[in-house]
């Protein structure tokens, strides 16, 4: 939390100044109780008095004075709002599955016409690229607000063999490096050896639940059958602030394919896409239907880019300070202005 008027807090001294004069206050208190002994008599008549509860309007008081003094300072906190611009990467599976015919034409064709759509309705604030992974992975068009460029790059996008979810990350994360200058590329010979060289500094993990101003849009049919692991690269994703939001198309029990007279069974490995968008803080979706995929490219909106943003919290500040105060209003006319 920040302040816009910082000097403010100064008057935050008062507050143990007024906690001294209350202490001095009740210790009088007990001294006139003591010097008129006789007035116990009185107590007795009244009946028993509010005892510890004396004291609760005044602490809920000092709270609010608190909240009160804090307002005046006007308190900032960073909060994640949506953000009509940023970088969204598409990460297409290109692998022979995705010729299936359960969504029609096929699901590779029913996926491009969605991510068409998906790129016409976003904003010239909002950059995007095409990646596209089978048993490797290449950036087919980096990231840019041509909207002519991306539909073109779309369109060229073919069926090929195997299935690298992991490569596929890599490559949306090295283009979103390239693009923002956060991250460096991915090196496979160090992945391939346990990791980057030991004596080579390595950047600071972004704490858990902050991201950049960028995502991993990713869309699958199949399981990985290719080195690396996709959720070795998803931690990766999640240290750098890249959520990846993954849609499998298709069902655990699979579906059969004729690729060059060959009867092969894809299955969709529901396990390892949520564990994806788990660990990089996205969301799974599944699409058995093409109106399944449509729906879900169209809630994919630019709300899913996230910038920090310092908002002025006063007035909830003094929110709060206005309810203690009532509170302690409140509890001090119930408790001691009872009729006996």
């Amino acid at each position: 939390m920040s302040f816009i008027w910082p000097f403010m807090l100064a008057l935050l001294l008062l507050i143990p100044l007024l906690v001294i004069v209350y202490i001095l206050l009740q210790r009088r208190r007990q001294k006139y109780a003591l010097r008129y002994a006789s007035l116990s008599l009185v107590k007795e008549a009244m009946g028993r008095g509010p005892g510890w509860r004396r004291h609760v309007p005044a602490v809920l008081f000092m709270f609010a004075l608190t909240a009160m003094l804090i307002a005046l300072a006007r308190p900032q906190a960073e909060t994640l709002v949506p953000a009509a611009e940023g970088t969204i990467i598409l990460t297409i599976d290109v692998s022979g599955s995705m010729i299936a015919t359960d969504l029609q034409p096929n699901r590779l064709e029913a996926a491009k016409a969605a991510a068409r759509a998906f790129v016409e309705k976003q904003p010239d604030t909002v950059q995007v690229a095409i990646v596209s992974f089978s048993d490797n992975a290449f950036v087919v068009q980096p990231p840019t607000d041509d909207k002519g460029a991306l539909i073109s790059a779309i369109n060229r996008l073919n069926w090929q063999r195997g299935t690298a979810i992991g490569r596929g990350l890599i490559a949306s994360l090295d283009a979103i490096a390239e693009k923002t200058g956060h991250g460096e590329e991915i090196n496979l010979q160090d992945l391939q050896n346990g990791g980057a060289d030991p004596t080579t500094p390595q950047p600071t993990p972004m704490p858990q639940g902050q991201y950049q101003n960028a995502i991993v849009v990713l869309l699958t049919d199949g399981e990985n059958n290719q080195w690396p692991e996709p959720i070795d690269i998803a931690q990766i994703a999640a240290d750098r602030g890249i959520r990846v939001y993954t849609v499998g198309i298709g069902s655990e029990e699979g579906a059969v394919v004729r690729i060059q007279g060959r009867a092969i069974r894809t299955r969709l490995d529901e396990q390892t896409l949520r564990a994806i968008s788990e660990i990089t803080g996205g969301e799974y979706y599944n699409a058995q239907t093409e109106a399944d995929l449509v729906k879900i490219y169209e809630n994919l909106s630019t709300n899913l880019v996230l910038k920090t943003e310092k908002t002025e919290i006063t007035a909830y500040v003094t929110g709060i300070a206005v309810l203690l105060s009532l509170l302690a209003g409140f509890l001090s006319l119930m408790w001691f202005n009872r009729l006996p």
